[in-house]
């Protein structure tokens, strides 16, 4: 692993900069598993609304099956170097049960409101309970910003 120039962040410069690109970034990778069927990983849009990450999917997607039977989910932002990790519970809410200001909200941001569609869509809520953050060999030690829900000082 090449760790030329890398400089090593503080915990509070990690947590400003995982907070940026939660708020900036368009993609999460989401993990999910199913009881019989194992597990299943996938790209979905997100928004961060400073507790939380939304997403949404299809109402019958893997995504949505496995986490109505297992809510436990591990996120990841998409860059092998920057790296983010969210692990938390997921709470669904069906495309006409979410709650108003976090599906506008979630519109705005990507100009697509699955609530107009014709299929029926399934949202999802991770308040994250851990939260990792390194940039390279580094970072290794002290990667973890968040353990039970608190961010870390």
């Amino acid at each position: 692993m090449q760790t030329t120039g890398i400089a090593r962040r503080d915990v509070p410069e990690r947590r400003r900069d995982t907070l940026q690109r939660l708020t900036g970034e368009r993609d999460i990778w989401v993990s999910t598993a199913h009881p019989d069927h194992g597990p299943h990983q996938v790209p979905l849009w997100f928004r961060w609304d400073g507790q939380a990450v939304w997403m949404c999917t299809g109402e019958s997607s893997a995504t949505a099956r496995n986490v109505r039977k297992e809510p436990r989910v591990r996120l990841a932002l998409p860059d092998t170097f920057d790296v983010v990790l969210l692990h938390g519970e997921a709470e669904c809410f069906p495309d006409r049960m979410v709650p108003v200001d976090a599906a506008d909200a979630f519109a705005g941001k990507f100009g697509w409101d699955p609530r107009a569609e014709k299929g029926s869509f399934l949202y999802i809520r991770v308040s994250p309970k851990s939260v990792l953050a390194w940039r390279g060999e580094p970072e290794l030690r002290g990667r973890v910003l968040m353990r039970e829900g608190v961010w870390l000082e």
